[in-house]
């Protein structure tokens, strides 16, 4: 059954180890959702979050593969339950002295915040779960949406600090 994958990828911050990675999912066929790549503390690492949508048997042989890539150094497929996932978006919407003041009351229910504000559009950065910044998003478009980016998703274990508890 086919079912979205939230990976957490440790990886040496290298040349080329992005396009390892990415070639390696393309290979088998495998669209890649999201992907997010940043630096940890430690600057000789990186974190990167890939989403992606698959079934588990061959979820698990790319991650088997994953783990032999030499710049690899740990990868995690988090369940729903055992993560907590946020997405950033930028949003520029259209809003006149008309439509400002219902814009903002949107705004403020979702607790984003306006980061610009021009005669004719706000500029408005939101985070949350997917489903929170689907939900803004729907009521945001009927403005006019100028222009948007979004992160996609970035993930991190729930609890503990993610070394297994058993010893």
């Amino acid at each position: 059954m086919t079912q979205r994958h939230t990976l957490a990828i440790l990886v040496e911050n290298k040349f080329g180890v992005l396009a390892r990675i990415a070639g390696l999912f393309s290979g088998r066929g495998f669209n890649i959702d999201s992907l997010n790549v940043a630096a940890t503390p430690d600057p000789a690492f990186s974190r990167m979050t890939v989403v992606v949508r698959g079934d588990n048997k061959i979820l698990e042989q790319i991650t088997r593969q994953l783990e032999k890539l030499v710049n690899v150094i740990e990868v995690r497929n988090f369940l729903p339950h055992e993560a907590v996932e946020r997405e950033l978006i930028l949003l520029k919407v259209k809003a006149d002295s008309k439509t400002r003041s219902e814009a903002m009351q949107i705004v403020d229910i979702f607790r984003a915040k306006i980061v610009d504000v021009q005669a004719d559009s706000i500029l408005v950065e939101t985070t949350g779960a997917r489903r929170k910044v689907e939900a803004f998003l729907s009521l945001m478009t009927k403005f006019g949406v100028l222009e948007m980016t979004r992160t996609g998703p970035v993930a991190m274990q729930r609890g503990g600090n993610g070394e297994d508890d058993e010893d």
